[in-house]
């Protein structure tokens, strides 16, 4: 199954949720809707299923119009933030329901069952009821429910956000194996940019209802068409800065000045945005080519086994992601470098120009 959307526009009442977005799936594609809250993902997955109709613009699928055409009638599955399950049913009859509602013989049902059940690892609590789980199992009941349909688009909007950590690391791992065994188009909406990496496949990355860049993961997390991809596309969001150039420099903010070598040569003189993603910026020389300042810290903030520094030098206030955990002082005086490879060289408009040096991390 291929499926198209073609300038499809969602507007209710006077706001716009959903500006004119054209879009291709692919049969068996893995693509990962990125962006921040409202930025328009579970507008456009509704339209995707059948739940809401657009304003304006078509859905096809394998090239047959199925706008007017209800959820019911389409072969899609989909999974929320907030786990669905029916109370009253115990895990096996709720992964079984959508089964039994298709008439599929009794071996068959169970056949399917016990297979979902045991790929997400919850074969022990089948004769449980959903009260008698714990909130990461019941998301897993209502994962086995969508994924035992085999349907031809699996919908999943945030639907790890609500789970603890260990939980979302070992679930995000099990489901891009499981993505990669279906033959079903598979969207999955993220607000982040580690999650949208760790599930690859393909990217639409999205905020305030427009689509900003689409395309494979990898590709576009390394190419950010705009200053926006940037920030939307980086955890935390890419540093950026107005950068002035001319006679062979550049003056990033007030006095940071940055010779243009390498990808930035052939810059020509003139304003400019330089993005830098966090984890390119440290506190320690670990390059020839780096170049260091002096900044003033705002906050360390320690997060498992990384510390958030954020900075202020010369009129712009920079976040460096350093591994390990540093204890440093709120005004604390400290050097960081810079290394110039890494830089994001954007336009006046905030188109991208030149793109830095990146590795997968966010």
């Amino acid at each position: 199954m291929t499926l198209q959307l073609e300038n499809v526009v969602k507007r209710v009442a006077a706001e716009t949720h959903i500006y004119d977005t054209s879009l291709t799936l692919a049969p068996g594609s893995v693509n990962v809707l990125l962006g921040p809250t409202t930025a328009g993902k579970t507008s456009l997955m509704r339209i995707m299923a059948g739940l809401d109709a657009p304003s304006s613009g078509r859905v096809l699928i394998d090239g047959v119009d199925v706008t007017g055409r209800s959820v019911r009638k389409r072969d899609v599955a989909m999974v929320y933030q907030q786990f669905i399950n029916y109370p009253n049913f115990t895990v096996y009859d709720n992964i079984a329901s959508p089964l039994r509602r298709a008439g599929l013989a009794r071996d068959e049902v169970d056949r399917r069952v016990r297979d979902a059940a045991a790929r997400l690892r919850i074969e022990p609590f089948l004769d449980r009821l959903p009260a008698g789980l714990s909130g990461g199992q019941q998301q897993r009941t209502a994962l086995a429910r969508a994924l035992v349909k085999d349907a031809q688009l699996l919908l999943l909007d945030e639907p790890l956000v609500n789970l603890d950590y260990k939980l979302r690391e070992e679930l995000r791992v099990e489901l891009r194996e499981l993505f990669a065994k279906g033959k079903a188009i598979v969207v999955y909406a993220t607000t982040e940019p580690l999650e949208a990496l760790m599930l690859s496949g393909n990217i639409i990355v999205m905020a305030e209802g427009r689509v900003l860049q689409n395309g494979p993961t990898i590709q576009v997390h390394g190419n950010p068409a705009s200053v926006r991809v940037g920030e939307v596309f980086s955890d935390p969001p890419m540093n950026m800065g107005p950068a002035a150039v001319a006679n062979g420099a550049a003056t990033l903010g007030t006095d940071l000045r940055i010779p243009l070598a390498g990808h930035l040569a052939k810059l020509d003189a003139g304003s400019y945005t330089f993005g830098v993603r966090a984890p390119y910026l440290s506190l320690k020389r670990s390059a020839p080519t780096q170049i260091g300042f002096h900044a003033s810290v705002d906050l360390a903030e320690v997060s498992g086994s990384e510390t958030f520094v954020r900075v202020e030098h010369g009129g712009l206030a920079w976040i460096v992601q350093e591994e390990g955990v540093h204890t440093i002082g709120i005004g604390t005086q400290i050097e960081v470098f810079l290394d110039p490879m890494h830089i994001f060289a954007f336009d006046g408009s905030g188109r991208l120009l030149r793109t830095g040096r990146t590795g997968k991390r966010a």
